[in-house]
């Protein structure tokens, strides 16, 4: 199957861990999301993803699967082991809670290829009121997930689940827009933990062959 990404988005980063966790085998395509106005946009990509977003992961029949949510749930019901959600219902729902915040209110609003492209090239604002957009939607988020996630190495339990693979891009992702965030020590530890993993190591930016 063949992963249609960006080294640094973090919906593509979250299907890169998921994969390498379990043993997926795939290819990746880089759409490079800022060069001559962001190869999304293009015809070309136009055919594999309408909404002209990352990732788009294309099945090895030829169907295309759209959004991370979507991608990552298909991949725990084609590939169960090991899982990303366990048996019990309400701790699935709980880690569904959390994948929310980050997947439905705080990276929509984070997004650097959209929106902060139209509040930088619309509404005019300059980088302190950028930074500022960041940080009141990042810490909002973070702190309802601070409190939401356990104690124990991931967010619940001794196994990664669905939580992490949200967690880890996106607090990547305020420290790189220098949304302060040293104070969440729950989301912290997770993310150094997970670290630890070759499978997030893989899937990190830094190891894509796109990286600038």
């Amino acid at each position: 199957m063949k992963l249609y990404g960006y080294w640094r988005s973090g919906a593509a980063w979250r299907v890169r861990i998921a994969l390498n966790l379990k043993g997926v085998a795939y290819e990746c395509i880089s759409v490079h999301l800022m060069r001559d106005g962001g190869e999304h946009t293009k015809p070309a990509y136009r055919t594999v993803n309408p909404q002209m977003r990352v990732p788009s992961l294309v099945l090895d029949d030829g169907t295309v699967l759209v959004q991370s949510p979507a991608i990552l749930e298909w991949l725990e019901e084609a590939y169960p082991m090991p899982p990303l959600l366990p048996k019990d219902a309400r701790t699935r729902a709980q880690i569904r809670g959390i994948a929310g915040i980050i997947g439905c209110d705080v990276h929509p609003l984070t997004n650097a290829a959209g929106t902060l492209k139209y509040l930088r090239q619309a509404n005019k604002l300059d980088e302190a009121a950028i930074l500022a957009w960041l940080t009141q939607w990042t810490r909002a988020g973070f702190t309802a997930v601070e409190a939401l996630v356990g104690e124990g190495p991931f967010s619940f339990g001794d196994r990664p689940t669905l939580a992490d693979l949200y967690i880890v891009p996106q607090l990547a992702a305020a420290r790189r827009f220098n949304v302060p965030v040293d104070d969440f020590a729950r989301i912290n530890r997770i993310a150094a933990h997970c670290a630890t993993l070759e499978a997030f190591k893989k899937a990190a930016p830094e190891s894509q062959p796109d990286r600038e």
